[in-house]
């Protein structure tokens, strides 16, 4: 999945739920554990505690 996104065009996710709802479109579109942080990095400014509270709580 090739996107471009300007630093200053991200979206900032710091509810839990849009959170959760990022994590099940990019599952959805096929990204793995790994490659999911990287691309949810990549196209939101996103707490990563929050995120890594989600991820901990779904394993």
């Amino acid at each position: 999945m090739d996107h471009y996104v300007e630093d200053n065009a991200k979206r900032r996710l710091t509810d839990r739920l849009d959170i959760l709802m990022a994590i099940n479109i990019l599952r959805k579109e096929g990204y793995d554990h790994e490659d999911l942080v990287r691309e949810i990095i990549r196209i939101f400014y996103i707490d990563l505690d929050e995120y890594n509270d989600i991820i901990s709580k779904a394993a």
